[in-house]
């Protein structure tokens, strides 16, 4: 049988109790669980989800104010799902990114797959690196190096003088040399 208490009973009794804490879990499951299903819609990963959502409102009862306990608890448990949804479209377009590398290698004649895997990670280090850079030298870089423009045509899109290009080209360089010495981020 599951106890119904108030809110502040809750809390009080969580801090202290945890027979209270799996009441509160037999209280509050389905709806947690509902909420994550409509995110996942696989049972297994959202009793994973689950898991983590009670875990959390656990260690943030102190820290609860009285006020409107199940809408606190829809939030945190909104709040996970949604990362763990974030967390699985990463996973995924890192691995579609892992099997493009993996066909370019077989298409590859001239590399070694240790070649090409040493050579992908620096161009994702160098992308970093060029994102840290201001706007003006970002696209100047970004047009340059990985669009492979000329000079002219840097300039016309930017509207700018192939002068400015050289010159934001050279400060964009030395500013990658010196972030990428710091240790590459």
């Amino acid at each position: 049988m599951v106890a119904v208490w108030s809110e502040e009973s809750w809390v009080d009794r969580i801090a202290n109790d945890t027979q209270a804490f799996e009441a509160f879990i037999d209280q509050y499951k389905a709806y947690v669980f509902a909420i994550i299903f409509r995110f996942v819609k696989n049972e297994h990963d959202a009793q994973d989800i689950a898991q983590e959502v009670f875990f959390q409102i656990y260690r943030s009862m102190a820290s609860y104010q009285p006020n409107h306990l199940k809408a606190w608890i829809g939030k945190i448990t909104t709040n996970k799902a949604i990362d763990w949804k974030r967390k699985q479209t990463r996973i995924k377009e890192q691995s579609e990114s892992c099997q493009g590398l993996v066909e370019n290698m077989a298409k590859s004649e001239d590399h070694s797959p240790e070649e090409m895997i040493i050579k992908s990670e620096g161009e994702a280090c160098l992308r970093r690196l060029v994102a840290s850079l201001s706007p003006h030298y970002q696209r100047v870089v970004v047009k340059y190096h990985f669009q492979h423009k000329s000079y002219q045509q840097i300039a016309r899109e930017e509207g700018i003088s192939v002068k400015t290009v050289e010159s934001r080209l050279y400060r964009a360089r030395k500013l990658l040399r010196e972030r990428w010495k710091e240790g590459g981020e």
